[in-house]
């Protein structure tokens, strides 16, 4: 009896042929949601309820601060405490919100994140002192954990793992467009009671949106994923967290900065969020198309020569430039890492992959938060700036253990199962 087998859970197609003799049971096994996938209805819905979620979260930020102090009589310490808040819970949750992807479905954890950005908006308005602010950012701490990963999964699962790249740009856009566009309707709507009605409306609306795509979501079993998961994701969460330390710098101190230096600061911001909007939208599927090593390194050389051009203090128009240059750079590192990492990772855990790739970015984030603080505070803006480039020094040593990686479970390619009985 000859048995070699290669088994995974795809859709079989059996082929029967003979050689030499014997007769083989070929069953070619095609990835579930992959080649057969496109960007349809049920994708785009995906995106706008994703839109509508985050530009619910961006509406009430502007005020926040003010609201803390103003209204509520918190010190300025307090007003760092409640914000801060939102990173602790976000980071923690990560580790809830993928494993609920992966058992009970994408979907599902959608919709929880949804509902709890709801909860949150809700929470803002309750007359209950810094209590409401609290749990507010709580509230809103898991439910920008269960969105993004739910979406995340989803979106792949939608489009297929081969076209990871581009779905996760288009999620991104998606991201930055509702936070770019959410400050500004807090600011028209002018009180944070509005803002934090605004986000209760924008959340519902965007969970009936959910309501909508059907989910073709079935469980697995699952035995030693978190092993598997807790090695093979530690040098992509250490990319992906070097990379995103240069963003606190960027929205913290940019506008400070350059304000000694023609003042330039918020039209940079701008140039900066908006190059990172169309870059993931029209140029987000290149990691699909080309080795994803080259759109990683691409991006990393573009975002350090741009940050160190700013800490120079340059002329207005080339500080634009470069923070053009920064958000250009900045739209291929995540799409590069994650579409790598969701290529070798089985479908059944890609809830989980997503959920630690985020964590390592909220763990960066704030951690870079308070360096860049610290670096400024002692030694000047400028230096904040090259602790930015310096950290994707980090990023690039990471990357290359990730894309050198010998590939043990690929999820693309197709695979044969060969069932043969000689003579």
């Amino acid at each position: 009896m000859f048995e070699p087998t290669l088994r995974r859970q795809y859709a079989p197609q059996k082929l029967f042929f003979a050689a030499n003799g014997p007769e083989y049971t070929v069953t070619l096994e095609k990835q579930v949601g992959s080649a057969q996938s496109k960007f349809d209805v049920r994708f785009w819905l995906l995106i706008s309820a994703t839109f509508l979620g985050f530009v619910g979260i961006g509406t009430v930020l502007p005020a926040l601060g003010p609201h803390v102090k103003h209204d509520l009589r918190g010190s300025d310490q307090v007003v760092g405490a409640v914000i801060g808040t939102f990173s602790f819970v976000a980071l923690g949750s990560r580790f809830f919100s993928g494993p609920l992807a992966d058992r009970r479905g994408r979907k599902i954890t959608f919709l929880t994140g949804l509902l709890s950005c709801a909860f949150a908006g809700a929470a803002y308005m309750m007359p209950i002192g810094l209590a409401s602010a609290y749990c507010g950012r709580i509230f809103q701490g898991f439910g920008e954990a269960c969105l993004y990963t739910g979406a995340a999964a989803w979106a792949v699962e939608i489009a297929g793992v081969d076209r990871s790249a581009q779905a996760l740009g288009y999620l991104s856009s998606g991201i930055w467009g509702g936070i770019s566009a959410g400050p500004v309707i807090g600011n028209w709507l002018g009180t944070f009671a509005h803002a934090a009605a605004f986000q209760l409306g924008a959340a519902l609306a965007a969970f009936g949106l959910a309501l909508l795509v059907r989910e073709d979501f079935q469980p697995h079993p699952h035995t030693d994923d978190r092993r598997l998961l807790s090695s093979s994701l530690l040098t992509a969460g250490l990319a992906v967290g070097f990379v995103n330390v240069h963003y606190p710098v960027i929205a913290g101190f940019l506008i400070l900065f350059l304000a000694q230096h023609g003042g330039s600061g918020p039209a940079a911001f701008s140039t900066y969020a908006l190059a990172v909007l169309l870059s993931r939208f029209f140029l987000g599927g290149l990691p699909d198309r080309i080795r994803p090593a080259i759109t990683f390194y691409a991006g990393l050389a573009a975002m350090a020569t741009a940050l160190l051009v700013l800490a120079s203090g340059p002329r207005p128009i080339l500080a634009i430039a470069a923070a053009g240059l920064l958000g250009f750079g900045f739209s291929f590192p995540w799409s590069s890492v994650a579409s790598t990492v969701l290529r070798r990772t089985p479908a059944r855990n890609h809830g989980s992959a997503v959920g630690v790739l985020s964590a390592f970015y909220d763990l960066f984030v704030g951690a870079g938060s308070l360096l860049a603080g610290r670096i400024a505070d002692r030694h000047g803006y400028s230096a904040a700036f090259i602790m930015g480039a310096v950290a994707l020094t980090g990023a690039a040593l990471a990357g290359r253990f990730v894309f050198n990686a010998p590939i043990e479970q690929p999820s693309v390619v197709p695979e044969a199962s060969l069932e043969g009985t000689v003579g």
